[in-house]
């Protein structure tokens, strides 16, 4: 009798163990394995920036197969393979917050890449907080995006520098006295660079006599740009992106406003064929191909034999953003969400493909940007702007 109620008793509790053990299992993906290290990557694959999904994504499994065809990264002793979890933001706030939720909640991941746009990095730059998670956002250049926050880092200079940087431009180097902008007022990213421009415009002595604005989703900006063309205006200033600018450009010619165009590094994603009204302007960004040192001319010699075109800031500042994150996990000797989070805020400099970076105690790097022209279609070095 004894025997028996032991045997019962033993089979209950194996029972209850192995139940446990499936519950604790059902919690992870099915297909994670030990030695792995889940990262998410958010991107604008499809919607209104598709260029710059498209430059996250391929840069991203770049920097992944690197190091998985090298055995794996190397953490205290261990390889692991990089698994990267890649979802689609459709540049929509409301999705790129669902999908973040998604990568930290269902897939597990340790990090985050992403999101790009400020529109879309700032909402899940909360989450990220929220939830103690990692996320470096590669192109993000509005400062909310990391203001206050302690997981939350980028690659990117920000706003406040860029927007310096060309409304200096536009007083000294192309002599202009009376500038106009035309810019998004629903986007974080576009609006928030205007202001800035146009404080320091005139702050420098200068006179915007044309603030013109429009939102996301608007084709026909020629009732603006008449404005602009009535004001006097000897520069044009556009911090928009690759789907606004080139009809803008085209759009402002339509109607003789024939003045310099400025713009920002949101313009690096713009295709070749949709340059040809952009042809002699003038725009912010964080590296030029034509000019490239090491590391940035072996990335870009391997990146095009890769992928078969020349890698643009997106790609370059995707990258980096992963050469940070591998150097956070192997300094700490682990892969896991709050020591990634102390490996990233001890990192004081960092050489990148998009130039050297140094932090200062914030998620925001100290760099370089530099101003490229648009010549025959393509994206020319013209000067160097440091901080």
């Amino acid at each position: 009798m004894y025997l028996t109620v032991s045997l019962h008793r033993f089979f209950r509790l194996a029972t209850l163990v192995l139940l446990v053990f499936s519950a604790l299992a059902g919690c992870a993906p099915q297909d994670q394995k030990i030695n792995e290290i889940r990262i998410g990557v958010i991107a604008p694959i499809t919607g209104s920036i598709p260029n710059v999904g498209k430059s996250t994504v391929e840069a991203a499994q770049m920097a992944a197969q690197e190091i998985n065809d090298a055995g794996g990264l190397e953490v205290a002793g261990k390889r692991y393979t990089i698994t990267l979890v890649i979802e689609d933001n459709q540049d929509k706030a409301e999705t790129a917050v669902a999908v973040a939720e998604k990568l930290i909640n269902q897939e597990y991941v340790v990090a985050l890449i992403g999101p790009q746009a400020s529109r879309n990095a700032i909402p899940v730059a909360q989450v990220a907080e929220n939830a103690r998670i990692p996320m470096i956002s590669p192109w993000s250049t509005n400062p909310d995006t990391t203001a206050n926050r302690q997981y939350v880092f980028r690659v990117a200079f920000i706003d406040p520098f860029q927007g310096r940087v060309m409304a200096r431009f536009s007083f000294e180097e192309l002599n202009a006295t009376k500038a106009a902008v035309l810019y998004d007022v629903a986007s974080s990213y576009n609006k928030g660079i205007a202001e800035i421009y146009k404080q320091v415009f005139e702050a420098a002595g200068g006179e915007v006599v044309a603030f013109e604005s429009y939102t996301t989703g608007e084709t026909d900006f020629t009732k603006q740009l008449a404005k602009i063309k009535n004001s006097g205006a000897q520069v044009l200033f556009l911090p928009n992106y690759e789907n606004e600018v080139p009809l803008q450009a085209e759009q402002a010619r339509q109607i003789g406003l024939d003045i310099p165009l400025i713009g920002s590094d949101s313009w690096g994603t713009i295709a070749p064929e949709d340059r040809t009204q952009l042809e002699g302007a003038y725009f912010s960004t964080h590296y030029a191909t034509d000019i490239a040192d090491e590391p940035a001319r072996t990335f870009i010699e391997n990146y095009t034999t890769k992928y078969g075109h020349t890698p643009d800031d997106v790609a370059a500042l995707t990258y980096d953003a992963f050469g940070l994150l591998f150097e956070a996990i192997q300094s700490q000797g682990l892969a896991e969400p709050e020591a990634i989070r102390t490996g990233l805020a001890g990192i004081e400099s960092f050489l990148g493909v998009t130039g050297s970076m140094k932090y200062s105690g914030s998620g925001d790097p100290i760099k370089s940007a530099v101003v490229l022209r648009v010549v025959d279609g393509k994206f020319v070095f013209y000067k160097l702007a440091t901080p």
